[in-house]
């Protein structure tokens, strides 16, 4: 980096960063701030270097106003000067033997009695866990595409370290898995408020560790995260192609499970399927348990409409919740956005809640997918594609189970999206009457309530179809 002109820059920064502590915490300054440096400060403006565009991205996001008070500022200009964290680890460190501590072999040994140390004079005390408090286990819709997860988070909660160490959640953006991991840190400090979590993103992680080596402080960095009782980290993900955070992580990982200590975390996609992920993590991430959660079937996406609902203290009706259901199936963080964005038309503009209001408040893009027309050739087109079978197929007079499923599939989708009456429904497959397609269609209602994997699957036809 380069050198402040005026050495007095340094006392003038450190003393802004000591403020900035008392506001943001020290794992934020430490994270964001710290491996910032003063350049320049008169009239007014301050000028800064930071290691990347990343933590240019944060700070004038997020700390901009803070940090232009704490320096008696009116303006901050960031410059970057990008880092190289292999050229910035020493010889020295490099050559350090990362001896891996022996790997518990003993089963009984391994389930022993769990219980937190002591705090030992030389650990760093625990940070304050800055969690949603929202993000509780009784807050948590439970549905098929997460009740395998959801009973994984709580038996962890209730015995950490017992059976899922580590406890590996994946799945797509928005499905709940930081709600699971903040529930069940709520749920271990509710047990014992003495436990000592370090709950953090894997990029905060990054960071630190970035950090610790600017400022020669890897020891410190080691102690802070291998002298915890749980560790979670959300978006593990974010190790890919980053080696030598990958082999701090990897040490970190094995200090604490040989110590019987909970490691919890979070990926959108599975160990094996992180790339350039080292094979002795994606082997160490499945020794516990790996819970996927799944897209919310609509059974589950309605009731979590209404517990949303409930939380912010409105009636939603049975029939808005199912509309906003049908319409928003990508993730729940989005469908829950949907409501507040509801809400906010009804409250600003004093008018009751009502299917109008909810198509407005689903936006002009998924309206115009709404308001467009439907045709069978649409619903045809996807389903010949999906079940790899012909059209001539799906209008024969074939009962083979290969053709029947998906001739029952588009004749429920056509009843869905269409305004075709049954006997031209009926009629569009073959001739067949009325009572036919009747058959299909409420077979497949009935099959859609009671499997969350069909309800994703026609979800997700209906979406094809619309965008089509």
């Amino acid at each position: 980096m380069q050198t402040p002109a005026n050495p007095n820059l340094s006392h003038v920064w450190n003393a802004a960063l000591c403020a900035l502590e008392e506001s943001l915490g020290s794992a934020e300054v430490d994270g964001w701030l710290r491996n910032a440096e003063l350049l320049a400060l008169e009239k007014g403006v301050a000028k800064l270097s930071v290691p990347t565009s990343l933590h240019q991205e944060r700070i004038q996001e997020r700390h901009l106003h803070l940090l232009c008070r704490a320096l008696s500022v009116n303006r901050c200009d960031l410059e970057i000067n990008e880092l190289d964290i292999e050229q910035m680890i020493s010889s020295d460190e490099r050559n350090v033997s990362f001896a891996a501590l022996p790997l518990v072999t003993n089963k009984t040994e391994a389930a022993a009695q769990w219980e937190p140390e002591s705090q030992a004079p030389e650990c760093p005390t625990a940070e304050p866990l800055l969690l949603n408090h929202e993000y509780q286990f009784d807050n948590f819709v439970v549905g098929p595409c997460n009740r395998f997860a959801h009973a994984a988070a709580h038996g962890v909660a209730d015995r950490p370290a017992g059976a899922f160490n580590p406890l590996f959640l994946h799945g797509s953006v928005g499905l709940g898995k930081t709600h699971l991991m903040q529930s069940i840190a709520h749920r271990l400090r509710l047990n014992n408020p003495a436990i000592r979590i370090a709950f953090l993103s894997c990029e905060e992680f990054i960071n630190h560790f970035v950090s610790s080596i600017q400022q020669g402080s890897v020891t410190h960095f080691r102690e802070r995260y291998r002298k915890v009782d749980v560790l979670v980290v959300d978006d593990i993900q974010m190790l890919a192609n980053k080696e030598r955070t990958q082999e701090e992580f990897f040490h970190t990982f094995n200090a604490l499970h040989n110590a019987n200590k909970q490691i919890v975390l979070s990926s959108d996609a599975p160990p094996g399927e992180i790339p350039a992920l080292q094979e002795r993590l994606v082997s160490r991430f499945k020794w516990g348990l790996v819970a996927e959660i799944e897209t919310p079937c609509f059974e589950t996406r309605t009731a979590i409409l209404h517990k949303k609902a409930e939380r912010i203290g409105i009636e939603l009706p049975n029939e808005i919740a199912r509309f906003l259901a049908e319409h928003v199936d990508s993730n729940v963080r989005e469908l829950e956005g949907t409501l507040t964005h509801l809400h906010a038309l009804a409250m600003l503009n004093g008018l009751p809640l009502s299917l109008p209001l909810a198509r407005q408040a689903l936006g002009s893009e998924r309206t115009a997918r709404l308001n467009r027309i439907v045709r069978m050739d649409d619903i045809i087109a996807v389903v010949i594609t999906h079940f790899s079978v012909r059209l001539v197929d799906l209008q024969s007079k074939s009962r083979s189970k290969s053709i029947v499923y998906p001739r029952q599939v588009a004749m429920f989708l056509a009843r869905a999206l269409t305004d075709l009456s049954l006997e031209e429904i009926g009629g569009y497959f073959g001739g067949r009457d009325h009572s036919t397609a009747v058959y299909s269609i409420e077979k497949m209602e009935s099959r859609r309530r009671v499997d969350g994997d069909f309800s994703s699957l026609l979800a997700d036809l209906e979406r094809r179809i619309r965008n089509s």
